[in-house]
């Protein structure tokens, strides 16, 4: 039997969520302390997924190989973009077509969503449709960002890469998840950047070849801070489901907690507060509605509500971060400072005065 096959974009340089993108990929942001590839390994194998060919940058493959997140049974491979030469979104899969083969068709995903797309259910689609192309599609509010399909059916007439506010065609959005036949490859021209939301499947639609099929549960785009925050935020209300009542007085569910945690006197942790492992909290905190990543030491006194601490990052005592503050990787914000909502703070710099 041909093993079933993934391609996940990976390669991406997360401008939006500098500056904590700055010392990692955007597929390694932790979502309730596990890397958003994971959760993606775990959904492939739960779909039947033999094998994952991850198409990175060079530095995202060395970043992925020094973290090494559970692969959960399966075969993962690289496919590196050339040196300087970022191949957009179809020109990674062209790059790795001998590696995708051509018996049978294969899944293709963006590295940067957490869903749980049922990936049997969409296989099962495309296989009946026929079509060459089958995309997961995501009905939301404003599809202005996105990718909106005008379907018909389950055929997909025309593809609008974000289209002006006020001539969507639908609601139906391109979720980052397709099922390809190996026919589409002839689509792909090599060795340079190719679009495939904006070069290939038009075409396909124009030749009936485009099909979507509708999903539903959980899909979220972690492009920015805030929608960051609020994937971890609706993970941790999934999670919540399953558990019982807080262990501990001093938390506030839902919250996560990874190992080595430590909690001072009279602090509060949560409604909706993720802490790395061996995350420092001192006395007298509160923390809600953030996530502080893993070795960050937070002083006494200090207030987070809405905010993001990067790995070993120090927040000193008194510390207030609201709304949207974003701390990189080993940076230090000193006692008493008050910083306003969104500021944000580079890896490793020293904040010293409120500015």
């Amino acid at each position: 039997m041909t093993p079933l096959k993934a391609l996940i974009l990976a390669g991406g340089f997360a401008t939006r969520l500098r500056p904590l993108s700055c010392s990692r990929p955007k597929t390694l942001f932790p979502i309730v302390n596990k890397p958003l590839l994971q959760w993606i390994f775990e959904r492939l194998a739960d779909g039947g997924v033999d094998e994952a060919i991850l198409a990175v940058n060079a530095l995202t493959q060395f970043y992925i190989k020094q973290h090494k997140p559970s692969k959960c049974g399966l075969k993962v491979r690289f496919s590196v973009d050339p040196p300087k030469m970022p191949l957009g979104t179809g020109g990674p899969l062209k790059k790795a077509e001998k590696m995708m083969g051509h018996d049978e068709p294969f899944i293709m995903l963006n590295g940067d969503i957490y869903s749980d797309i049922n990936y049997r259910e969409l296989i099962e689609a495309h296989k009946k449709s026929g079509a060459i192309a089958t995309i997961a599609l995501c009905k939301v509010g404003d599809p202005c960002s996105f990718g909106v399909a005008d379907l018909k059916g389950n055929v997909i007439k025309r593809f609008v890469e974000k289209p002006p506010k006020g001539q969507a065609p639908s609601n139906l959005i391109n979720a980052g998840a397709y099922v390809l036949s190996p026919e589409v490859f002839a689509y792909i021209p090599e060795g340079r950047a190719v679009s495939i939301e904006r070069e290939v499947f038009p075409k396909l639609a124009e030749e009936g070849k485009l099909c979507g099929h509708c999903i539903n549960g959980l899909w979220i785009d972690i492009g920015k801070p805030h929608e960051y925050l609020e994937a971890n935020k609706i993970v941790l209300d999934s999670l919540a489901k399953t558990k019982h009542a807080n262990p501990e007085p001093f938390v506030r569910a839902p919250v996560a907690l990874d190992d080595g945690v430590v909690i001072g006197e009279k602090s509060v942790i949560g409604p909706y507060a993720v802490l790395g492992k061996n995350v420092r909290v001192g006395a007298n905190v509160q923390i809600s509605n953030s996530v502080i990543f893993a070795e960050a030491h937070i002083a006494d006194g200090a207030i987070l509500n809405g905010a993001i601490v990067g790995e070993g990052a120090k927040i000193g005592k008194g510390v207030k971060l609201p709304k949207g503050c974003v701390v990189g990787d080993l940076a230090k914000v000193k006692d008493s400072i008050h910083m306003h909502d969104g500021q944000v703070v580079c890896p490793a710099k020293e904040v010293t005065e409120t500015f």
